[in-house]
């Protein structure tokens, strides 16, 4: 048996029967984290084998063997790890065949030790008798290691290292969480800044240091019970809690006081996870309270993956957790919530990605698809397969650049990837945009929108015309403009946009994107012209009379006001009108604000018109000003309005309905839509915001 760079091939001694029976037992038998794509066999020249046996091999061209994701601690790990009879007891890294870290550790294919950071830890006797036996469930688990071989622990304040043993070091950190004190903790694919979570003065100490006013915190849970203890869990959200890939699952709050006021303010929801490494699990069983665990980075940076990085965030935590192994790909946690039974993904990373994908057709030609600037991933794409890399994040900086960049190397690297074709969007400023120039390497531009809709088709094969409705924040239009509110019929090979929302200005452009009242208060110009600035509505009154003014004469003249049909900025404007939110310091803030103001037992909506092809939301807006800022009864007939609108040119179109972009994370926006229209597609795989447009770049 040995890998070659298609994947697994084993030689055998057999009959026709018993070769049939193999494959029968492989597709009934295979490891948890065994992944078969097919099986084929053939018959050879005969050779004699005296027993079974793995050989290594040396691959030298492009390699198409899928990589596994990171996945969390085996239930096989974490009795051994809890159990003081076994030579691995306490061992904060223990890990076999079936679960650990895989991703995070690869530095090229084939999958051997010496491709991963594991090269620099010699195996001892014992743990290179287990990888050498073929019974032994640590048979070649490339990153097996023990208390005598393995890596260890080191822990630190901000000036140096403090001398204890491995299992002290572990107990120093329980009792530093439980002083209130914040911890950077270094994970499976990046570090987490720690905290206990049911600490009112340590959670807004951390929201102070790292500058995160309002966005959620993840909340990590030891087990199911304590999580039930703080969120409404069903059978669904229980199983994905409980999964190989642990993501965070976002839920609903239960009404008690166990978690701090500032874990998730404004917002009825948290987002959950269990703990998923040796280390996390050996860290919560000495504590008797769940814990932040929040990426460590600073907002618009990458998350840190080394001790120099950490070391920059040095005013943010009191104590530093870490150990010697290397993070060659960084994976930060995946975040999903449930609709209709089925995930509906914020962030695809750790544990589900790089996800392989096949393609309905083969590729004559190898494709790299760099995505976009916000969310970003990056997509392979040869023969008949995509690799989407794990989410890499916005690229705002010099840091994200670079990251970027790094990542985009790394993956190629892995699979020793040559691109013919650079496939890329269509925003002439966006840093992905800008990398496909500085390559010697053909590109193409792929228009934002269909993008996001093509990517759907391609994850759930629809090789047929479509209705793609593709809403978000922002995206670069044929026309110029920024679209973001789009009725796309989409084939294989084109797009024909169909409808979309009546453009609105977006006054002071960026900023219009971190002050909804901005955008309200255009969408107000739009209707009534200077006498706006006179209404007595909290959009208006967020300025003063002077700002107003010149707000006023952006608007009338297109001073830095660019156009926008985004119904992301839609929802801002509502956000606003209704008294909700004038100013937000998250993406998404506005959305995740609304939610819980939503009545499912109102099922009015607003009027609106569709002219030349344009949804004119005039009277919409007029019917929410006479509604008085009354936010339950705006909120709910905002959410229903969207979908009559869907529904209205579902009923003049009849074709299948795709649906793409950031607005789709809405699990009220998605749940009514799955009620009214069966005949509807999303994303179950990547998340419907940019982080899909990659693989819609093919």
């Amino acid at each position: 048996m040995y890998n070659d760079s298609y994947g697994v091939k084993i030689e055998i001694n057999c009959d026709y029967k018993t070769i049939e029976n193999f494959v029968s037992d492989i597709n009934r038998d295979k490891p948890p984290l065994a992944k078969i794509d097919k099986i084929s066999y053939i018959q050879v020249a005969p050779k004699s084998f005296a027993d079974f046996s793995i050989i290594k091999t040396k691959a030298t061209k492009q390699q198409h063997t899928k990589i596994s994701p990171d996945i969390s601690i085996c239930d096989e790990c974490q009795e051994e790890l809890t159990d003081p009879n076994n030579r691995r007891y306490g061992y904060a890294f223990i890990t076999c065949v079936s679960c650990g870290p895989r991703w995070s550790i690869i530095k090229s294919l084939p999958y051997d030790r010496e491709n991963t950071s594991f090269d620099k830890f010699v195996m001892c006797e014992k743990c290179a008798t287990e990888y050498t036996d073929p019974t032994d469930r640590r048979y070649h688990a490339q990153p097996i290691g023990c208390h005598d071989c393995g890596p260890v622990l080191n822990l630190r304040d901000k000036d140096k290292d403090i001398k204890t043993s491995q299992q002290d070091m572990i107990a120093q950190t329980a009792k530093q969480i439980k002083d209130g004190l914040i911890v950077a903790i270094k994970g499976v694919g990046g570090y987490h800044l720690v905290c206990d979570a049911t600490d009112d003065r340590a959670v807004s100490l951390l929201r102070q240091r790292k500058r995160r006013p309002h966005k959620p915190f993840a909340v990590m849970t030891r087990d199911i019970d304590t999580a039930k203890k703080l969120a409404h869990i069903d059978t669904k959200e229980q199983k994905w809690l409980q999964s190989s890939q642990r993501p965070i699952v976002v839920l609903g709050k239960k009404s008690n006081d166990i978690l701090s006021k500032h874990i998730a303010p404004d917002i009825d929801k948290v987002g959950l996870f269990l703990g998923y490494s040796p280390l996390h699990m050996l860290l919560l069983d000495m504590l008797d309270t769940p814990i932040v665990a929040t990426s460590a980075n600073i907002s618009g940076e990458p998350l840190c993956m080394n001790s120099a990085d950490i070391d920059e965030l040095k005013d943010i935590w009191d104590y530093c957790l870490e150990y010697n192994r290397d993070i060659i790909n960084s994976s930060d946690d995946s975040v999903l919530c449930v609709v209709k039974d089925k995930p509906l993904f914020y962030r695809v990373a750790r544990g589900f990605a790089p996800l392989a994908i096949k393609l309905h057709k083969k590729l004559e030609k190898n494709v790299l698809c760099v995505g976009a600037n916000q969310k970003s991933t990056v997509c392979i794409a040869f023969e008949n397969t995509a690799i989407v890399s794990p989410h890499i994040g916005d690229i705002d900086s010099v840091k994200s650049i670079k990251h970027f960049e790094t990542s985009t190397n790394n993956l190629k690297n892995i699979y020793n990837f040559k691109p013919d074709t650079i496939s890329t969007d269509k925003h002439p400023a966006y840093e992905t945009t800008k990398y496909a120039s500085r390559q010697n390497t053909k590109t193409k531009t792929v228009q934002h929108h269909y993008a996001h809709i093509k990517s759907v088709m391609i994850e759930q094969n629809i090789t047929t015309k479509v209705l793609g409705v593709s809403w978000d924040g922002t995206g670069y239009g044929d026309d110029g403009t920024l679209w973001g509110g789009e009725f796309i019929v989409c084939d294989g090979d084109d797009y024909d946009r169909i409808c979309s929302f009546k453009p609105f200005k977006l006054i002071g452009n960026h900023k219009a994107i971190k002050e909804p009242a901005r955008v309200a208060v255009s969408l107000l110009f739009d209707i009534y012209g200077r006498q706006a600035i006179d209404m007595d509505i909290g959009s208006v009154r967020h300025f003063s009379v002077q700002q107003l003014s010149s707000m006023y004469i952006m608007w009338q003249k297109d001073i830095n006001s660019p156009l926008s049909s985004s119904v992301g900025r839609l929802f801002d404007a509502v956000a606003s009108l209704c008294g909700l939110i004038h100013t937000i310091t998250y993406e998404g803030q506005s959305g995740a604000t609304m939610e819980q103001y939503f009545d499912i037992d109102i099922t009015e909506t607003y009027s609106y018109d569709i002219i030349d092809d344009k949804i004119d939301i005039s009277k919409m807006i007029k019917q929410i000003i006479d509604d008085k800022q009354n936010k339950t009864l705006i909120i709910s007939k905002f959410y229903r309005t969207l979908v009559d609108m869907i529904y209205n040119i579902y009923q003049r179109e009849r074709l299948p309905i795709v649906l793409g972009g950031g607005v789709f994370q809405s699990p009220v926006l998605v749940r009514l839509l799955k009620e009214k229209i069966t005949n509807i597609t999303i994303s179950n795989t990547l998340s419907p915001n940019d982080g899909a447009i990659c693989l819609g770049q093919i």
